[in-house]
């Protein structure tokens, strides 16, 4: 496999999305670890240890809840001012606010001021992660060349690998302390190192320049656009963005979160199990997620992210069945299939395809509004409602049902899309008088292989 790109800004812009992304995953697994163990009684005291974890829980909610508007503010400032300097500024205010916890005073010192602090710290957290992950995906399209794309797009989502690996073995870690001292202070460590990777998330991202294709807008007479200008300019690609998000992100919480609740709780089989078995997955996703990236870039991205999706929900079936029979092997294969293999194939190429159905003055506004809706709609309610649906039948099969849903409206949104592969991030530019060509969005090319598509520019 080759590397994203033999020109250097193609590399640091890679390192630079790899980086921030590790950071964002970080914060969203040390945070939920420490809610339901320490955050409870720490911040949110309460006779009832039950409600004191639902409201610890309760703020980590809130995270998703800014991460639309962060994403919409973000977006349109990295489309006015720079990729560059947004990148730095959602480092700042994820990794600041990640910081900042670890040094918070608990309800004993300051009172009800120490959960609404927590609560305030959490929507900066969500805002910067709002426009974080987008920025870093087309920072590195945007610097690459054109038929790596979906290799070097694949940096950003092969951090979520690198962080589940590096927030869950750093906070093991410090679990080994003894109980008390771990309750009184060594909580903290975890979130404080988040100030490490925002210094060399910086240093990173200092050296990187501006895309070509920026500065190429920023050059011509092109007026600045408002804030909602993306979603007038692209309506459709809005929405296909929104669709596809479904499932991926879906599964993407349906796994590592209900599945290692499911096994830990319903199943009786502990929590260091899950813990095993999503790292293990997330350690194959180092080898799938750069390969599939690189597969989009030879058979286009809707292929690939077809094909993630189908397999994702046929997998599910067999999912459950392996972890029913509580044999610790097995459990470990079922979610290295499920999070590691086939996962991935959805993951991967939706970075570049994300970016590239957007032209370049309205980018990161689209893809970062765009993608965060699909967050709140489908990763932050899935594992709530599958937790419900399996409240309501005492099985699994109700859960199928509705992945189903989710993957058909993923699939439905596939088939509407246009293949981007190989053809200019611009490929909806203005005509000489500055019109729109009406049809050159609403072209959806047929779900095959890249070698078989005639793709005109």
């Amino acid at each position: 496999m080759n590397e994203p790109s033999r020109n250097p800004h193609a590399r640091r812009a890679a390192a630079a999305a790899l980086v921030g992304t590790v950071l964002e995953w970080y914060d969203f697994i040390i945070y939920g670890t420490a809610a339901a163990i320490v955050l409870n009684s720490a911040f949110f005291p309460t006779d009832n240890p039950v409600t004191g974890t639902l409201a610890a829980l309760a703020t980590y909610a809130v995270g998703f809840v800014a991460r639309p508007l962060g994403g919409l503010v973000l977006g349109r400032l990295g489309d006015r001012m720079g990729r560059k300097r947004v990148l730095v500024l959602t480092l700042l205010l994820m990794g600041g606010a990640t910081t900042l916890i670890g040094l918070l005073p608990t309800y004993a010192t300051l009172g009800p001021l120490a959960p609404a602090l927590l609560v305030l710290l959490r929507l900066v957290q969500g805002f910067g992660a709002g426009g974080e992950y987008a920025g870093a995906v087309v920072l590195s399209v945007e610097h690459a060349d054109p038929g790596r794309r979906g290799l070097a797009g694949s940096a950003a989502p092969l951090g979520f690998a690198v962080g589940t690996l590096l927030a869950n073995g750093v906070f093991a870690l410090f679990m080994l302390m003894p109980t008390s001292a771990f309750e009184a202070w060594g909580w903290r460590i975890p979130f404080l190192l988040g100030a490490v990777c925002v210094a060399v998330g910086y240093l990173v991202r200092r050296r990187v320049q501006e895309p070509e294709a920026f500065t190429a807008v920023q050059e011509s007479e092109r007026q600045p656009s408002p804030l909602f200008a993306a979603l007038r300019r692209h309506p459709r690609s809005f929405f296909i963005v929104i669709g596809t998000r479904m499932g991926e992100n879906g599964f993407a919480y349906l796994f590592p979160v209900f599945g290692v609740a499911y096994i830990s709780t319903t199943l009786g089989l502990g929590d260091s199990l899950g813990l095993v078995a999503v790292m293990t997955a997330s350690a194959v996703q180092l080898a799938t997620v750069p390969f599939y990236g690189w597969l989009s870039d030879r058979w286009g991205r809707r292929p690939v992210y077809a094909a993630g999706a189908a397999l994702s929900l046929l997998w599910l079936v067999p999912f459950f069945l392996l972890v029913g029979t509580t044999d610790s092997v097995a459990v470990v294969g079922a979610f290295v299939v499920g999070l590691g293999l086939v996962y991935p194939a959805m993951l991967a190429p939706q970075a570049a395809w994300y970016a590239e159905l957007f032209d370049t003055e309205f980018r990161l506004t689209g893809f970062a509004f765009a993608r965060e809706i699909g967050s709140v709609v489908a990763g932050g309610l899935s594992p709530f409602i599958a937790t419900v649906l399996y409240a309501w039948a005492d099985h699994w099969w109700p859960i199928v049902v509705y992945m189903a849903l989710l993957s058909l409206i993923t699939l439905a949104a596939l088939a509407m899309g246009p293949e981007t592969s190989g053809r200019g991030l611009d490929h909806d530019a203005r005509t000489q008088d500055g019109r729109t060509p009406k049809a050159a969005s609403a072209v959806a090319v047929p779900l095959s292989p890249r070698g078989l598509q005639n793709r005109a520019e």
